[in-house]
């Protein structure tokens, strides 16, 4: 049944068809040695999907065979359609992105920086200057993680924001935020944390509309989006995949989601821009498509071609990579991280990863090319200069399980001849 989304013949588009079998073999390793209990994997260049493949299960309690149109956790791949959803309003004039976040969730316009102690006993000072909106969309708002391991971090586990499953809303999070302090100073260091929480709660301030709502009429459905959402319907249960956490043994997962009982089976409450959403591998292309399109697929513009340059373009400062920004700022390794990327080499825009130098990574790619990837080890990677598109979706929690990402990039890249 995978075989019908293909569209093309690889070497047409300047693939090698033994190398795609490479690439699908790598998958179906990592199946048969009982590391995930199964994936899809899809690669589309110049517009025509060249490989598809579904492997293992979706299920394996219930001995469910892993479906093309499964429906997946893609956790953090919520952020970049999150983010370009905020960009889309950026371009009606709505904000400018020095504009101080406080301006419109004016709670945390007080925020101090922590100055030392512990969470129970700690100082603070001023912050150097106030976050702004690009803040936000770049991770560089002095904002802490929920699983970070840091005081800040153990205050807001106190204050219930334990992870992106709280029973609060989005528009109390600013409240809730309101009285612990920034892990640094805005604009200082790379903190990958909850910045994109707050990109949603904007979207749905600037836009007057729940963030479902919004991404619904502005995004999904202009782009056919079906299967994507922040919980998922009764008609499509049977095609929501089971989730998995990693485990020594053989296989090397144990359940840590059912999909009949799991939350994203009810409407949830807080609607995680950083991570809430559920996909497929066919929405998510259609998403990654119009990416690689310069903001519009099928006729349909969705964002305007500058405006998305300007997002995926490097916005360290000084065209640092993530390492030169202070690594992952104080959330205690790569673990905490997640894994969805390294530090050198890579840069960071308005909502993606870019690559700025292959050597430095230590890993073959294009410069320029974005990506991001999801806590259950899901990623995607689109190369503008290659006409090339990547989505790998599983279900193991961490990401930082196996280096797949990166094991990836080598077979598609060797895959292309031209």
């Amino acid at each position: 049944m995978a075989d019908t989304w293909i569209t093309g013949h690889p070497e047409i588009v300047g693939m090698s068809s033994e190398g795609l079998e490479r690439v699908t073999a790598l998958v179906r390793r990592y199946v048969e040695l009982g590391r995930y209990p199964g994936a899809v994997s899809m690669i589309a260049r110049r517009d025509q999907v060249v490989q598809f493949e579904t492997c293992g299960s979706m299920d394996v309690e219930r001995h469910k065979p892993m479906r093309p149109d499964t429906v997946f956790r893609i956790y953090s791949m919520t952020r970049p359609i999150v983010s370009l959803g905020l960009m889309m309003l950026y371009e009606h004039g709505l904000f400018q992105l020095d504009d101080p976040v406080a301006t419109f969730l004016p709670e945390l316009g007080a925020l101090k920086v922590f100055a030392g102690g512990d969470a129970d006993s700690f100082e603070v000072r001023d912050p150097a200057r106030q976050m702004t909106v690009r803040d936000l969309l770049m991770h560089t708002s002095g904002l802490a993680a929920y699983n970070s391991a840091t005081p800040v971090g153990e205050l807001y586990r106190r204050a219930g924001l334990g992870d992106p499953d709280s029973t609060g809303t989005l528009a109390e999070l600013p409240g809730r935020l309101a009285g612990i302090p920034l892990q640094a100073d805005p604009g200082s260091r790379w903190i990958y944390g909850i910045s994109t929480d707050l990109v949603g709660l904007l979207c749905e301030v600037l836009s007057g509309m729940p963030l479902d709502r919004y991404l619904e009429e502005r995004i999904f459905a202009p782009l056919g989006m079906v299967d994507t959402g922040f919980s998922v319907p009764a008609a499509a249960i049977d095609r929501f995949a089971a989730g998995y956490s990693f485990r020594d043994g053989n296989p090397a997962y144990e359940l840590a989601d059912d999909p009949r009982t799991s939350d994203y089976t009810r409407p949830r409450p807080f609607l995680s821009g950083a991570a809430g959403l559920v996909s497929t591998a066919g929405d998510y292309l259609r998403f990654c498509r119009m990416l690689a399109g310069g903001g519009v697929l099928d006729g349909v513009r969705i964002i305007g071609p500058r405006t998305l340059r300007f997002m995926t373009t490097n916005h360290l400062p000084g065209g640092q990579d993530l390492a030169g920004m202070g690594g992952m700022g104080g959330m205690g390794g790569m673990a905490d991280f997640g894994g969805e990327t390294r530090r050198e080499g890579q840069g960071f825009g308005l909502g993606f990863g870019v690559l700025l130098d292959q050597t430095t990574a230590q890993t073959i790619g294009t410069a320029g090319e974005i990506f991001w990837g999801g806590a259950a080890s899901t990623a995607f990677f689109v190369c503008p200069a290659e006409e090339l598109i990547v989505i790998f979706l599983t279900q193991l929690r961490p990401s930082a399980s196996y280096p797949i990402r990166r094991e990836l990039r080598a077979t598609v890249y060797a895959s292309i001849i031209d």
